[in-house]
Parts: structure tokens; sequence; C-alpha cells
């Protein structure tokens, strides 16, 4: 298990975790930031000129997860882990990952007022010297753009009037009591070539429905891996039916077909995109969502799509509305139509 505490720089995440060591019986400090100041030592310049904060790095959000369940391995666990988590899709990728691993993971917010935060800042200043401080007071607006979302999800320990000892105290009754537990789904990470389908699913003004995954980055159409044995548009139906509790009637008629190559540490495979026809206004507004798999869904024009889907999916997208419209599917190769 993990035990996530997410926060404000000044909120006391790394000194109440080495408080919480002596309450939880046999866990271990697991410091991610070291994971980063690793890459920024072995990284090129010119890569590291490209982002400003490490966590931009698929490498490091991969590495956090091997590491903890290298970790895991030859601990007992918990795993104590103070890291700031301000964006919902860097969160998404790596507990979703953790997921597939089987790992649970609880994740609590420690939060003080931004008085609290300013000043222990300024206290801190003397030791970290003054660029340290002008980063973590630059990082106090979004952590307040991101409480929305953190609070709807974590369990919130208020740490404004409480010493590390005590914060630590209410962190370990809390996971005695079950709190934190993030509910997310596990599906296993492949480890070989994957064949998924996808549904298309259409509003009366012709916008494509969009679903939102808790366990990675960026929206995505309905549907998911083909099972062993399992007709790919079957599946396709089979993941409409489980994921938006709406039963579609036949089998729905194939846009296309994307031969997507490996990247590791994907395998790639073939993804197949269908079209699973109209929805009424009745059908949209009965549509129900399994809270450990998808947290939201919408229906979009092509233009809205561009702004929440990743590039992979949107030329995906893209070459299907031109299928639909052309009335035959398309064969593409990542993404580019072929012959």
């Amino acid at each position: 298990m993990i035990v996530w505490l997410n926060g404000a720089f000044g909120a006391g995440k790394t000194t109440t975790a080495y408080e919480l060591l002596d309450l939880l019986p046999g866990s271990t400090l697991y410091d991610p930031g070291l994971i980063g100041a690793g890459l920024r030592r072995m990284l090129p310049k010119e890569r590291l000129g490209q982002i400003d904060d490490f966590q931009e790095l698929p490498s490091w959000r991969r590495l956090v997860v091997d590491t903890a369940a290298a970790l895991l391995s030859e601990v007992q666990g918990p795993l104590v882990t103070p890291m700031t988590l301000l964006h919902r899709e860097v969160r998404d990728e790596i507990f979703g990952a953790l997921a597939s691993r089987r790992i649970p993971v609880r994740h609590l917010l420690l939060h003080a007022t931004e008085a609290i935060l300013r000043d222990r800042i300024d206290q801190r200043a003397a030791a970290d010297g003054e660029s340290a401080r002008s980063w973590c007071l630059r990082h106090l607006e979004p952590y307040a753009s991101a409480l929305p979302w953190i609070t709807a999800e974590a369990h919130t320990v208020d740490t404004s009037w409480l010493t590390p000892r005590q914060s630590a105290e209410r962190v370990a009754s809390a996971i005695r009591a079950g709190a934190g537990a993030v509910d997310i789904v596990q599906t296993p990470e492949p480890t070989a070539e994957t064949v998924a389908s996808g549904v298309l699913l259409f509003d009366e003004r012709d916008r494509v429905l969009l679903v939102d995954p808790t366990y990675k980055p960026g929206w995505e159409f309905p549907g998911g891996v083909v099972e062993p044995g399992e007709a790919p548009a079957l599946a396709g139906v089979r993941e409409v039916g489980e994921e938006l509790g709406l039963r579609l009637h036949g089998e729905p008629r194939l846009l296309v077909v994307d031969w997507e190559p490996p990247r590791p540490p994907g395998f790639g495979g073939l993804r197949l995109l269908f079209d699973g026809g109209r929805l009424t206004a009745g059908d949209a507004a009965a549509l129900l969502l399994p809270s450990a798999e998808l947290r939201g869904w919408r229906f979009v024009t092509e233009e809205d799509a561009a702004g929440l889907l990743p590039p992979v999916r949107l030329d995906r997208l893209r070459c299907a509305l031109r299928a639909r419209r052309a009335g035959h599917p398309l064969y593409l190769e990542a993404g580019v139509p072929v012959g």
C-alpha cells in the first residue's frame, strides 16, 4: 500500500511523513522527488530546458510507479510518499498505473491556510534560499485551483495549527479507519500487443460522446481491450454496456482500423473504432458511470475534442468522422490513412 501525502509546499508533508513512520508498523519513506533529482542529473540540458517541473517528464511518472513496485518487493510497506500532485492528469496516470500493479493507494491531503503556508515558506527561506521561496510561492495559486478535485477525492487533514506529530497521528488514525482509499479500475498492464475496440456515440447534433477515465490522462472513447476469443464489435458493445449502462442493439458499423506501433513502455496493437449511432436525449440522461473507472462524459464537437483528446486519439477520431461521412471504413497506421 502507498500512503500518498498531497498538499501545497509548506503544508508539512515531509515532516509529517517522518513522524508517520513511527506510527505505521513496517512503513518506509518513499520520496519520488529523488527520482526527479536523478533525472535532472542524467537527462541532457536540451530536454530539461523544455520543462518547468520534473513531473512533466513521462519518464518520471513511469519511474514513480516502477520504483514503488520494486520497493514493495523489498519491504513490508506501506510506503509513505510525501509528494505534491496538483495536475489531475498526473494523478490519473500514476494512480492508474499503481492500480494496474494491484498496489492500493490511500490519498490524503495535508491542508493549511494560505497565510500559514506563506509564513512557513518564509521561515524556510533562510535554509532553502530565495529561489526556493519564490518557487514555492508561485505554486500557491495552482494549489488553490486544484483544491476542488483534490478535496473531492482525498481525505483532508487540516495541519494549520498542528505539530508534525499531531498531523501524523491524525493521518494514522484516518488510515486505520479506511479513509482516503482510491477506488480506481484495476486493469492489468498489457504484456504484449492488444486489440481494443472503441465506440463512437452521437447526439442529435452529431456531437460525439467522450468519457473521462480515472486511470489515465486525457479523455477517451467508450470501449476497451478485446478479450481472448471475443469478436471486436461485440467487445465494443460489451464495453459500452459496462461503462455507460447503455445497451446497443445489433453490431456497430466499423469506421477505423488503426495499427498503433509499439512505443516503450507500450506494446501497441490494433485500435478499432465503430459507429454506435445516435443517442436520444433520454438515452443520454440515463447514462450511468462506474465511479472506479469514469468520472464524467460529454458530447463534443470535433473542435472541442482537440482540447480534450491526446494527439493520437484525436487523429483517430478525425479519420473516423471522415469515414462516417464517406460511408466506408479507413485503415490507418499510427493514425495516418494508408491506401
